[in-house]
């Protein structure tokens, strides 16, 4: 069961009220790899940087990578594995590593141990975003192991937004839960304060996902990036730097806002005459749903000549800390264009009896369909055998199934 509370952010984040949470402006770090003020626990103590032994199969899979990958996504393509020991002379991990930005090498070699799950949280970023995509002409594909979603994210549309969010969202999940689960040395379970409105009866304490620690840390990595970028006031190319700043900070925030408590009864035969409670994270899939709709009312922005921000069209609502925007219009998507990096839909599976986006006439973009016949396998007839099993057969269905021209 989880009851509702309502939490401030982490330091430097100020808040209005139970719900509008307002952001202070972005400040640079301090010095590269130093994380600022208070994290809800104790100051994080970074890692003497280590000579870590790594399989002889993973360095052999990263040979084929350029020094410098377009991204830190590739750590989803090609994760990093955790050693079981040391060795003096080895070459550090961080120097392996494809797509880290000079900033995020820095992180690296400080917080080594963490880079495991920034690729966990990459690759549950990436899936999400496939899931929420399915029945869109762009469906959040992977074109390879560098770039991961390839040209399209050069653009800064409002479905590199969705990516730039979600991705973010993903690591700070992930830490967030590495920490309640003791695979990280600077953080533990979370020290958040108990609820004023949890009632007086009730405990808390148990072990909860350390999600501020996970914000912090997402916040440091991901935007390091950005952050050591240095354009023209007012350029194209800043406005793309505070774009990606702004969708980061929106996933992020999805992660920490929709963390609840959750809480356990105790008690002879389930009397919940005692209940235990602790701070539990929000399943991921709620985390994308929110983002999803998030997606769907992106603002649409532009950079002034101060370097700023500001709306296309004044008559719709300033955006929050938690909300997407983007600055450049979306490719339809239809045809395949290098160009742009757009797939196409031709041979992508569509719904003839839809009206929506995953409808034949939609997905396929007027160029008609075609229609083919598929046999499934499904189990069915299925019943329980005392004890303990279920025992099934095997049912063969023939479909029709369409796929654009």
């Amino acid at each position: 069961m989880t009851h509702s509370t309502c939490r401030p952010l982490p330091e430097s984040l100020e808040t209005q009220g139970c719900g509008s949470r307002v952001g202070a402006p972005l400040q640079k770090p301090t010095a590269p790899g130093v994380f600022p003020g208070h994290w809800g626990g104790p100051r994080l103590r970074p890692t003497m940087p280590s000579r870590l032994l790594l399989a002889a199969a993973l360095l052999s899979s990263w040979a084929h990578l350029p020094a410098e990958a377009s991204s830190w996504w590739s750590l989803a393509m090609s994760p990093v594995q955790r050693p079981e020991m040391f060795i003096i002379g080895a070459q550090p991990v961080c120097s392996q590593l494809p797509g880290l930005s000079p900033g995020q090498r820095k992180l690296c070699q400080l917080y080594q141990e963490h880079m495991a799950y920034i690729g966990e949280g990459a690759k549950t970023g990436i899936k999400e975003c496939q899931y929420q995509f399915r029945q869109r002409r762009w469906n959040c594909s992977t074109v390879d192991n560098m770039s991961v979603f390839g040209r399209v994210m050069q653009i800064g549309s409002r479905e590199t937004a969705f990516a730039y969010a979600v991705s973010a969202a993903g690591v700070a999940d992930a830490v967030s839960r590495a920490c309640r689960e003791g695979e990280l040395s600077t953080c533990g379970c979370s020290r958040a304060a108990r609820p004023q409105d949890l009632p007086r009866d009730w405990l808390w304490g148990g072990c909860g996902d350390n999600v501020d620690y996970g914000y912090r840390f997402a916040k440091e990595f991901v935007d390091a990036r950005e952050r050591e970028k240095n354009f023209a006031k007012g350029s194209e190319e800043q406005a793309r730097v505070l774009m990606n700043l702004q969708n980061n900070e929106a996933g992020r925030r999805a992660v920490y806002k929709m963390a609840d408590v959750a809480c356990k009864c105790h008690g002879v035969s389930g009397s919940c005459s005692l209940k235990t409670c602790w701070l539990q994270l929000a399943e991921f899939r709620k985390v994308g749903d929110q983002l999803k709709e998030k997606y769907d009312s992106a603002a649409a922005m532009r950079i002034t000549r101060k370097g700023k921000l500001e709306l296309v069209n004044s008559r719709f609502n300033q955006p929050t800390p938690e909300d997407l925007v983007y600055v450049d219009s979306s490719p339809d998507y239809c045809l395949r264009n290098e160009t742009t990096g757009s797939l196409g839909t031709q041979g992508r599976l569509c719904n003839k009896t839809s009206e929506g986006m995953d409808g034949c006439e939609l997905m396929c973009c007027g160029r008609g369909y075609d229609q083919f016949k598929s046999v499934q396998v499904e189990r069915c007839h299925c019943k329980f055998h005392w004890c303990c099993y279920v025992k099934c057969k095997k049912c063969t269905e023939i479909v029709d199934q369409y796929v654009c021209k």
